[in-house]
């Protein structure tokens, strides 16, 4: 599907019919490939004379070719957070072609900020006027979702921290452990995401269609310091579910620990009256107690006393 908006009427329009031949107009700074077939790549490369990279090519991560410059174009692929709300988002490659004329964006799935990005275009059509201008708020609108993706998700791993640390409350291993794990992929892919973005923002900073526009130079620092600070509180976020993981493991270590202690103090006080109550159950002819009426009392006083007497001396070791 190829969308594209003209500045002048301020409108996105969705490309249709025969694409032979078609040229934008001068006043399109945007054309939007979402899952493009090989005919729509086609009549765009001819429209712009540019080489639209597969979708293939978006995915490999080696830097030559996410980053490079052909035909007069700067082409940039970053991995955009997908599925963001859930507890394990996804990363996908989206690609940004800054042409002498419009923004080309290549990509395979419908991430939030360019929904947002369209929405707002409607209510200030005259925010965007350039290409290089329409790039710089797409950028801020990535940046500031992954901002609250990484909120939502060091607010669940406060969550699993309060749980944790919470005097008396019982520690489910499995659950935690998964969540801990979730925050941590999620984390994970926060900080590849927007790792991506700087090494965007440093390759495209020195281009003239944006170093020679005062205010996109300053709008791309802005972009710039944004990411850095979002990567420096992710770590931060990261350090934080190390922390709570060994914690965990360290909290498991020791109630197992103290399931442990408590079977093996009940085997020490069931063991002694456990001997006394067999060696009476002995079936030899001369067992003296055997006729006595004071034998079974007697015997159970010795199982009870035989059983105290363990527990007496725990406690005076402290292991109770």
């Amino acid at each position: 599907m190829i969308r594209y908006y003209d500045a002048e009427r301020a409108e996105h329009f969705l490309l249709e019919g025969d694409l032979d031949g078609w040229t934008p107009d001068p006043s399109v700074i945007w054309i939007d490939l979402l899952a493009p077939t090989p005919e729509e790549d086609r009549a765009v490369e001819k429209a712009l004379r540019i080489s639209i990279p597969t979708r293939a090519e978006m995915a490999e991560l080696e830097a030559s070719s996410r980053l490079y410059r052909e035909d007069g174009a700067v082409f940039v692929t970053a991995d955009i957070i997908q599925h963001g709300d859930s507890d394990m988002p996804s990363l996908e490659p989206v690609t940004f072609i800054l042409t002498k004329g419009p923004l080309v964006t290549v990509r395979y799935f419908d991430p939030r900020p360019f929904a947002i990005l369209i929405d707002k275009m409607a209510r200030e059509p005259s925010m965007c006027v350039t290409g290089a201008g329409l790039f710089l708020h797409l950028m801020e609108a990535v940046v500031d979702r992954a901002s609250d993706i990484l909120s939502n998700n060091a607010a669940k791993c406060e969550a699993i921290a309060q749980h944790i640390f919470t005097p008396g409350r019982t520690v489910g291993f499995e659950k935690l452990i998964t969540k801990l794990g979730r925050g941590h992929m999620a984390n994970a892919r926060i900080e590849q995401s927007l790792s991506g973005l700087a090494r965007v923002f440093a390759y495209v900073a020195p281009d003239d269609r944006i170093e020679r526009l005062p205010e996109a130079r300053e709008h791309l620092k802005s972009l710039s310091a944004d990411a850095a600070s979002l990567i420096a509180h992710n770590q931060a976020v990261a350090a934080s579910i190390n922390f709570q993981l060994s914690a965990a493991l360290g909290l498991i270590n020791i109630e197992q620990s103290s399931i442990i202690k408590i079977v093996s103090v009940a085997s020490a006080v069931i063991l002694p009256p456990t001997l006394i109550a067999s060696v009476y159950g002995m079936n030899f002819e001369h067992m003296p107690e055997l006729p006595e009426p004071w034998g079974y009392p007697a015997a159970l006083t010795a199982m009870l006393i035989s059983a105290v007497l363990p527990l007496i001396w725990f406690r005076r070791k402290g292991w109770l």
